[in-house]
């Protein structure tokens, strides 16, 4: 690597000779897109988690860690003749400034709301040019994403034409609605796991529902109450080891006053 080379241009290259079939890596030689493509999910989520750490440093590093993953997705597709890493960010460069004529272009749009109106109906006039002709609302989002990712995602698209509640109330109506139902067929059967699983697959589209409407990401909003859960449980790990206590035979009811003790302790 020369010093005359940019940083990105350094990356690229240290890429391409990790996969040079003779005298590259043989873990990074051996890889295709289906191998790589967990670590790139995994590299997403990390970035995620240390931007809810705050710290700007482990932020960098994971972005870093992140772009590796778009750097070695692209060099196979280049090793294939396929496309280069060029061609990634030259296909990001024109859809921003395809998805927004309001800053590159002629046309107008004055609040927050008006652009995502006009970025929803460009992406639909590509998603139906990609498909040689009309296609659904609905098409286009990745199968693959985090479920209540998903579940947002289409609520959001269905919502942009107008079928969405008016307001909250409604929506938590429509929650104890689906809980009332997942209640009764307990009680009718509760050995019928199909049943029970439509059932709570309600319960949790709605709650990603109810995330929207409050203007919330329910996945963001899980993450950060799995990690309060950790947080609180370790509290009651701790508090009974200052006592000698078993966890396994400290009780539920010992259990419940700890953990009522840590949320004590967070809201000083």
């Amino acid at each position: 690597m020369t010093s005359s080379l940019s940083s990105m241009e350094q990356l690229l290259s240290i890429m391409q000779a990790l996969r040079d079939p003779e005298t590259g890596c043989p873990w990074d030689i051996k890889q295709d897109f289906s191998t790589i493509a967990p670590y790139t999910i995994e590299e997403a989520y990390e970035v995620n988690d240390a931007i809810a750490t705050g710290d700007m440093d482990k932020i960098c590093d994971e972005l870093g860690d992140l772009l590796l993953q778009v750097v070695f997705h692209a060099q196979i597709a280049a090793e294939q003749d396929s496309f280069t890493f060029a061609d990634v960010a030259q296909g990001i460069a024109d859809k921003m400034i395809r998805r927004h004529p309001h800053v590159f272009a002629d046309a107008t749009a004055r609040t927050d709301g008006e652009v995502r109106k006009n970025w929803e109906q460009i992406k639909k006039e590509e998603r139906a040019q990609e498909g040689g002709g009309a296609a659904s609302l609905l098409s286009g989002i990745a199968v693959t994403l985090p479920a209540m990712v998903r579940a947002s995602k289409l609520q959001k698209r269905a919502a942009n034409v107008g079928f969405d509640w008016p307001d909250l109330e409604p929506v938590i109506e429509k929650l104890h609605e689906e809980t009332g139902e997942l209640l009764a067929q307990w009680q009718q059967d509760k050995t019928d796991k199909n049943r029970l699983k439509e059932e709570i697959g309600d319960i949790l589209f709605v709650a990603a529902n109810l995330a929207r409407k409050v203007g919330v990401d329910p996945e963001t909003a899980l993450i950060e109450t799995n990690r309060k859960f950790e947080r609180r449980f370790s509290y009651i790990e701790n508090a009974l080891a200052a006592q000698n206590i078993p966890i396994e035979e400290a009780g539920l009811e010992k259990m419940d006053t700890l953990w009522d003790a840590a949320k004590k302790e967070e809201k000083k």
